[in-house]
């Protein structure tokens, strides 16, 4: 659970840890993405340059959405674990719904409503999978009883 993962960060540093990383994820896969696209998209003779442009132009914009999200959903997951005095699945799952709502808040409260919940969703969805996961692999309770001692030697 998370609430015993000490190998993070304190709040404050966490949220330009997670933002710097999300950004990095977002601009070498956003780099990747449209390289691809690029090399598809350009003429014979013009893939590679074609390629290179499109990964130059468009990789940082993904990168810088990546970025914002993960900023602001640590943030939010940070004010979570400050209000609630608790580290656990909800405060991820609400980060989540406040995320997808506040980006996109400008299209409207319908959008920003089907927004949320689709964000707060996808965030059960990955705490539910990660909570199934550490459930599968951790050891059972025989495998965490010690061995019995040796029975004492008959002389």
């Amino acid at each position: 659970m998370r609430g015993s993962d000490t190998s993070r960060d304190p709040c404050p540093w966490v949220i330009l840890n997670d933002a710097g990383g999300a950004f990095c994820m977002g601009a070498i896969g956003g780099g990747i993405w449209n390289f691809i696209k690029g090399s598809r998209n350009s003429p014979q003779g013009e893939k590679f340059r074609g390629a290179v442009t499109a990964m130059r132009t468009r990789g940082p914009v993904l990168g810088g959405n990546f970025g914002i999200w993960g900023g602001m959903f640590s943030t939010f997951d940070c004010a979570m674990k400050g209000l609630r005095q608790k580290e656990d699945p909800w405060n991820s799952i609400a980060a989540g719904a406040l995320t997808g709502g506040m980006l996109a808040s400008r299209g409207g409260w319908k959008t920003a409503s089907v927004s949320a919940v689709f964000g707060g969703v996808l965030l059960a969805l990955i705490e539910g999978v990660g909570i199934g996961i550490s459930r599968l692999t951790a050891p059972s309770p025989q495998q965490m009883m010690p061995p019995p001692p040796p029975p004492p030697s008959s002389s």
